[in-house]
């Protein structure tokens, strides 16, 4: 497993952290996401055989919030 801690824009109540968080978690390989919205970060726990850190950023950014 690895962890990628992404900051992501754009979140600004509990709605944004669960739309991000389900995003990602619907992801193959994606074991657990967390959201820190007074940090505006992500912390994604993933298997890399099943997704990449580009494909975690592309799910965020199709969710519609900025990945920085």
């Amino acid at each position: 497993m690895a962890t990628a801690i992404i900051n992501v824009g754009g979140m600004t109540c509990n709605h944004c952290k669960m739309a991000v968080e389900k995003a990602l978690k619907t992801l193959d390989g994606v074991q657990d996401a967390s959201v820190d919205l007074n940090a505006k970060k992500v912390s994604i726990e993933y298997d890399p055989a099943g997704v990449d850190e580009a494909g975690l950023k592309k799910a965020i950014s199709d969710a519609g919030y900025d990945v920085y």
